[in-house]
């Protein structure tokens, strides 16, 4: 059970993560500490700071992250409901655990945790002109849309696993018919 909710917790936040990435185009972080407690990291200046927190601001980030999470969440539950053995308590633990997981799920510590992934890197020019984007009228744009965006996307890139994994898998089986055979007995 603590490995179901650890790694339901891992995806949720792995896509929240990856998601806000892809928002700034950014590389994937070697760790997610903040600044503050990584006593190897250095202290960031406070001016880029203040940029970077700007940028994520005029971009929207916090709103596409509550989104996302909103979209993992729900996308999640049959899979975790999947995961479980039947039973009739099934339903209301997954309900139960997203809701706690939900009102423990503060944007603020998440958006804490990138600044110094931002600070990695990106310079603060490079901030500094996404900012002045993310003001324009194609910037502002792509705020407005990127949640519509970004939820389209998942949802074609989720049928298209779906169905390549299915033919993956009937073609495996034709394949190899002792496979299909174990299968089925398994199934009794």
């Amino acid at each position: 059970m603590k490995k179901l909710s650890a790694i339901v917790c891992m995806l949720l936040l792995g896509c929240l993560s990856a998601q806000t990435q892809n928002t700034a185009q950014t590389p994937a972080p070697q760790h997610s500490e903040p600044a503050a407690t990584a006593p190897s990291q250095p202290r960031i200046d406070p001016a880029k700071e203040a940029d970077i927190r700007q940028f994520m601001e005029v971009a929207g980030i916090k709103t596409l992250m509550a989104q996302t999470l909103a979209n993992m969440s729900k996308s999640m539950k049959p899979l975790m409901n999947q995961a479980l053995p039947p039973g009739a308590y099934r339903d209301k633990l997954v309900e139960l655990f997203f809701a706690k997981f939900e009102s423990k799920a503060d944007l603020q510590q998440v958006l804490d945790l990138i600044v110094p992934i931002y600070d990695k890197y990106l310079s603060d020019d490079e901030i500094k002109g996404l900012i002045k984007f993310y003001q324009t009228p194609v910037g502002q744009k792509m705020v407005k849309v990127m949640p519509q965006l970004m939820t389209e996307s998942q949802e074609a890139s989720q049928k298209w696993g779906e169905t390549l994994g299915r033919q993956s898998m009937l073609e495996v089986l034709s394949e190899h018919p002792d496979l299909q055979k174990a299968m089925e007995e398994a199934k009794q």
